[in-house]
């Protein structure tokens, strides 16, 4: 049985996946994992492939969805995209990417895209 936590999180990752399709992207893979690294969402679009951690919170949380990222969690993304690359011999141009979402019971109350979010200092 999943816990609320888990429900929130899999709406959360929906969300974000629908977002990224009205926005152009192609959803090339989810949950991506090699070892112990994963990645929630790789989407192609243009001649980049975005890697992109999906945070979601409930609205009015303490914490912002951003600030659960850490420097940790972006190793274990920079791991996993490297082996994806390797591994499906890919040559586009990697891009590190944040959905940051805020929910109010099951409804996305707030979505925030921080595309290339490595250059923001996250």
């Amino acid at each position: 049985m999943q816990t609320e936590r888990q429900i929130r999180g899999a709406r959360g990752e929906q969300a974000a996946v629908d977002y990224l399709r009205q926005n152009g992207f192609m959803i090339v893979e989810r949950n991506y994992r090699v070892g112990q690294d994963e990645v929630d969402i790789i989407a192609s679009r243009y001649d980049e492939l975005h890697f992109v951690e999906v945070k979601t919170r409930k609205f009015g949380s303490l914490t912002a969805p951003e600030e659960a990222i850490n420097e940790r969690k972006l190793r274990a993304m920079r791991r996993a995209a490297s082996a994806y690359m390797a591994h499906r011999g890919c040559n586009l141009e990697p891009v590190f990417s944040l959905i940051a979402i805020e929910m109010v019971g099951e409804q996305v109350e707030r979505l925030r895209f921080v595309e290339n979010a490595l250059e923001y200092g996250w």
